[in-house]
């Protein structure tokens, strides 16, 4: 269970992230993969995105990867820079072969849904080992997150994420994990298989229903599927979104936190009616405003699910995987949706 004095621990950053970077290319505006000539070229990674959001919000955070030692990787380098991310855990791929993951993502409109293609095999992030971090990087955080992305990719990113929950998790820092299933990447029985491996080492879960029903055959309604996890194994707080999509522009978000300690849920009312302009990421993000909440509010649940419900809400409204709103932009954002009143323009 998370201590009473968490909060005091001072430490050289709030959250790390052990996590691939992946150039993201998408046709310009509704055009199709299969037949657009110009590509925008972002950065995205599911660890990277929530470690950026939460430096947007105030927290010091790193992530840490590895990246080809060539123009590309630098142009990922310098993308984590941007979003006020430390590089410092970085490490370089000097071989020949170093590459970095590509996905392709066509926008969707409806009848049509998103598409996304990935050219993730053989990068250098499968060759990242134990051996390239010094034994102080596991003293130098409060909280330390990464996901099932990261567990799938291969056997080697698998052995290094769960050995650092392992040494984190000595070191006393919380271990937060996101389930974050990819069936591109394994299955359901393998991802139970090996999630289940990791469970004792996480203070802080995040899984949809969804998926606890698919990839955990877990049963009954999401709040008897979280309090479950908890029974199960040592996790403190369990974090679950809920996401309606009415049309690929139009979706409904919101969530439910458990607090295994206090055996209490904390909802909201949703943010209906979003207007979508690029979802990819949004779940991140959500996990961004989550661990803001939790790690700047003393644990406070209802604080981490206002916050986790807006960072989320608000990046559905904005372009490519990363996130770009500020703590004072959320606030208002929170206000306002516990407003009757509602302006038509910040200023």
């Amino acid at each position: 269970m998370l201590c009473e004095n968490f909060s005091e621990v001072k430490k050289d950053f709030d959250l790390l992230a052990l996590g691939e970077l992946l150039l993201r290319l998408s046709p310009l505006g509704n055009e199709r993969l299969s037949r657009g000539d110009t590509f925008l070229k972002q950065m995205g990674g599911a660890e990277l995105n929530v470690v950026s959001g939460a430096s947007l919000l105030g927290l010091r955070t790193g992530i840490i990867s590895k990246l080809p030692s060539n123009t590309i990787g630098s142009f990922a380098k310098n993308h984590v820079r941007f979003c006020g991310v430390s590089d410092d855990y970085l490490t370089y791929d000097e071989s020949r072969d170093a590459r970095l993951g590509i996905y392709y993502y066509e926008y969707g409109a409806y009848p049509r849904k998103p598409g996304i293609v990935y050219d993730r095999m053989n990068t250098s992030i499968n060759k990242i080992s134990i051996d390239d971090y010094p034994d102080s990087l596991y003293q130098s955080t409060r909280c330390f997150h990464t996901s099932g992305i990261t567990l799938a990719l291969s056997e080697g990113t698998c052995r290094t994420a769960i050995e650092m929950m392992k040494r984190f998790k000595a070191a006393g820092s919380l271990i937060s994990f996101d389930v974050n299933f990819r069936a591109n990447l394994w299955s359901g029985s393998q991802a139970r298989d090996c999630i289940e491996q990791i469970l004792p080492y996480v203070d802080i879960f995040f899984c949809s229903e969804d998926t606890a029903k698919l990839t955990f055959l877990k049963e009954g309604s999401i709040r008897d599927i979280m309090k479950s996890f908890t029974r199960d194994y040592p996790i403190s707080i369990v974090a679950s979104t809920q996401r309606i999509v009415h049309s690929p522009k139009i979706h409904t978000f919101g969530s439910v936190i458990y607090n295994a300690k206090e055996d209490a849920y904390y909802e909201e009312k949703p943010y209906e009616n979003i207007e979508v302009v690029d979802r990819i990421g949004s779940g991140d993000a959500y996990i961004s405003g989550v661990l803001y909440g939790l790690l700047a509010h003393s644990f406070d649940c209802r604080a981490a699910l206002e916050y986790g419900n807006a960072t989320s809400s608000t990046k559905n409204t904005i372009p490519g995987d990363l996130p770009s709103s500020d703590l004072a932009e959320i606030e208002r954002i929170i206000q306002g949706h516990h407003s009757s009143i509602q302006t038509e323009m910040d200023r």
